[in-house]
């Protein structure tokens, strides 16, 4: 059995469970990109997987994450490619794939079963659609993310797991293809398994109500947005529309932009005016 996850954090979260149930053990492969921002446009073309690596170079240069080997997201291609031959090779080798209800685990598992249709009987869905689970105080929450689960509800979950049908397998990889002709670069999730694009400067208002007109550190400014932001997206992602309020002259920075810590930023003279006259109006 080999477990597929779109997020680092899930991997030691779903290996403790192994420990509780012998029968869950195998293989965990993490998908590393984030398919939720960025172009999809021919992404399983290798004119299309440079066009995306190019564009985390470019959103990955000059900040916080500068240093991560290349752009960080160069691996997946050859995680599908390994993925194809051990199904190949052992024909009673079986995937399990593991997505929780959010934009990141749902557009990487349109990404990652477009690609696997070959295999179908074979590839295996647990989605974590809408079901609830009990934390750690014993109170039923929803989660959104696989690693705010306990070991223990990992054994439940599997459960869910159930073959990916041919239906699906037909009709998945045109939606994820329908997406990639609107060209556009931000993914949300609406429900289910429904995905709806918008502009890449979708988050941009947003979070520029965050930044006030005084000097504050990068670390606290993206800890607010975080605690109070329901939808929101990478840190990765967010340094570069920052980048770009201060290209624009919205945003003044100040210090070494390579470490959170070490900067600090602050609304630019007239776009705070702006801004206040805006929430003056609202409360009027």
């Amino acid at each position: 059995m080999i477990h597929v996850v779109f997020e680092e954090a899930n991997i030691e979260a779903l290996r403790k469970s192994f420990e509780l149930d012998s029968a869950l053990q195998g293989e965990i492969v993490s998908i590393q990109d984030d398919y939720a921002v960025g172009p999809i446009t021919n992404s399983f073309s290798k004119e299309g997987a440079e066009d995306r690596r190019n564009w985390w170079r470019e959103i990955l240069k000059d900040g916080h994450y500068t240093g991560i080997a290349d752009d960080g997201h160069l691996d997946d291609e050859k995680e599908v490619a390994e993925l194809k031959i051990k199904l190949a090779e052992n024909p009673e080798e079986v995937v399990w794939i593991w997505a929780a209800q959010n934009k990141h685990d749902v557009s990487g598992y349109y990404w990652l079963m477009s690609q696997l249709k070959d295999f179908q009987g074979r590839i295996f869905i647990l989605y974590l659609n809408n079901l609830p689970f009990i934390n750690e105080k014993g109170n039923i929450f929803y989660p959104t993310s696989l690693f705010q689960i306990q070991p223990k509800e990992f054994v439940k979950a599997k459960k869910l797991a159930r073959p990916i049908t041919l239906s699906e397998f037909e009709i998945d990889p045109d939606e994820w293809m329908k997406l990639a002709r609107e060209n556009k670069g931000v993914r949300l999730l609406e429900g289910g398994k429904k995905l709806v694009q918008k502009e890449y400067d979708y988050y941009d208002s947003e979070f520029l109500n965050f930044i006030p007109k005084e000097w504050t550190k990068g670390l606290k400014l993206f800890q607010q947005y975080y605690s109070k932001v329901k939808n929101t997206t990478g840190d990765a992602y967010l340094l570069w529309r920052l980048k770009q309020f201060i290209a624009d002259g919205k945003v003044e920075m100040q210090g070494n932009m390579q470490n959170m810590k070490e900067f600090e930023v602050r609304l630019a003279g007239a776009e705070a005016t702006q801004l206040i006259e805006a929430k003056e109006a609202e409360i009027l």
